[in-house]
């Protein structure tokens, strides 16, 4: 970190060797948090639920926080902010959550999901396993740990900051958009963290400077008034599923661009230096398709892989049914098919117009006879920093610092609807720095968290918490 005093320097290096020192109970407070089988999408797990947003306050609090636990129309949320700010410190708004996914299937886990343990990894990595090790209490409690190794060696933090966990990301955040606009005032900040995302690899640390959104929509087309028989009506009558998928099979050209008209209005591509990064980072199709079975990239031709699944604007058909689909024959014509189809979006797309240019895209193209009804599903903008932003830059430094590679700044391609809720409620950016990989099986049985992501995570966020004093705001 550049202009850094030799007293702020060895206070840094303080509060890492208290981090290597303390390590071990660190770890077992993690287990702690581990063993509570907080499952939000089960009712019965509620009281569990309670127990670990409990739990978490308590820990906060010990570090001089005012920590407490607050309704939700759901389950319950954190609020922690420091009793002694700083002042005219930077403001931090640390955002996580405490919630887990559900163990099914149960037989496929090696030993019980909510009993932690450090094991061999088949490569020789040594890895956290538990459901929760990584999504997201491990990588909520890198910085709480950080944050508590600050305030054991120099009894404060270098900025404020303030937690806020939720219990309901596993099941879509449906009770937090309320939860944040009630509680807006006391969730001021300069700008906020969240640890819920990856590295690129296992030795190249990486900061989410975008998330792409997203629009759900389903369309049914109808036909006649019932089922016909093929055989009598044949040749005579409109048959929805051949209207259906004409339609579909025209989002796409031959180059793998979405025809619908005005889908990239507004849609910029990457600046030269961040394109330059990319294509050193090398991804490619046998890296990158091969495991999963396929060999070809099958997004826009003219851009690279990487472009193709972070950075770019996508159409995908999810789901297509009509007509008879059991065992054996059934000559019928169906009175309606149905499709749901989902866009990815980027900086720059409206998603309601994107909804809307579908819709019309669909009803444009469809014979006598049809009809189409429309539903709506999900529906959230993109996300993406700005490149200049100075905590940005600052937290790439310390993460460079700390793994001896340089940080990438790189694209998701999934969505995080609760980060757009922070951009429009609390008028907030959010910086997306993690430490999962992605054999973590987050999801999935068998879920973990490398030992040494928890480890280098807190020494990560203990170099990010002092870069940040000096690059307080965007």
């Amino acid at each position: 970190m550049p202009d850094v005093s030799p007293a702020a320097a060895s206070q840094l290096s303080a509060v890492l060797d208290h981090v290597d020192a303390d390590f071990d109970n660190s770890l077992e407070r993690l287990f702690a948090l581990l063993r509570i089988k907080s499952i939000s999408a089960d009712p019965a797990f509620a009281a569990d639920c309670r127990l670990a947003a409990e739990h978490l306050a308590r820990d906060i609090g010990s570090l001089g926080f005012k920590a407490e636990v607050r309704p939700t129309d759901g389950l319950p949320a954190i609020i922690a902010r420091l009793e002694a700010p700083e002042p005219g410190a930077p403001h931090v708004l640390f955002y996580g959550h405490y919630d887990v996914q559900p163990v099914d299937p149960l037989d496929l886990w090696k030993r019980p999901p909510f009993e932690p343990v450090v094991t061999d990894h088949a490569d020789g990595r040594m890895i956290i396993v538990a459901r929760g090790a990584e999504d997201d209490k491990g990588q909520l409690m890198t910085f709480v740990e950080a944050c508590r190794a600050w305030k054991s060696v120099t009894g404060k933090l270098p900025i404020n900051v303030t937690f806020l966990i939720e219990g309901e990301e596993e099941i879509g955040s449906k009770n937090f958009g309320p939860f944040l606009k009630k509680h807006k005032a006391e969730l001021a900040a300069d700008f906020i963290v969240v640890c819920d995302t990856g590295m690129w690899d296992p030795e190249t640390p990486a900061i989410t400077t975008s998330l792409r959104g997203l629009v759900y929509d389903e369309v049914r087309i109808k036909a006649a008034n019932r089922d016909l028989h093929s055989g009598v009506f044949g040749g005579g009558a409109q048959n929805p599923i051949r209207v259906l998928t004409k339609i579909l099979g025209a989002l796409h050209d031959d180059n793998g661009r979405i025809t619908i008209p005005g889908f990239y209005d507004g849609v910029k591509d990457l600046p030269p230096d961040i394109l330059a990064q990319w294509q050193k980072l090398n991804l490619s199709a046998e890296t990158f398709l091969k495991p999963i079975g396929l060999s070809v990239p099958a997004g826009e031709k003219d851009r690279l892989l990487i472009e193709q699944i972070s950075s770019r604007p996508t159409c995908d058909i999810n789901g297509i049914v009509g007509g008879y689909t059991g065992e054996g024959s059934k000559t019928v014509i169906a009175a309606e098919a149905s499709a749901k189809v989902s866009f990815r979006l980027v900086e720059g797309q409206d998603p309601e117009k994107i909804r809307a240019a579908f819709r019309q895209f669909v009803t444009s193209r469809l014979p006598a006879d049809c009809k189409a009804a429309f539903t709506d599903h999900a529906g959230a903008p993109a996300i993406a920093l700005d490149w200049g932003m100075k905590p940005l830059a600052a937290a790439r430094r310390a993460l460079t610092e700390e793994w001896g590679r340089d940080a990438v700044l790189i694209g998701s391609g999934a969505s995080i609807p609760i980060v757009a809720d922070f951009k429009r409620t609390l008028g907030l950016d959010s910086l997306l720095i993690g430490f999962g990989l992605d054999d973590d099986n987050i999801h999935s049985p068998n879920e973990k968290y490398d030992l040494r992501s928890f480890h280098k995570g807190i020494r990560s966020w203990a170099r990010i918490l002092a870069a940040f004093t000096a690059a307080p705001r965007g």
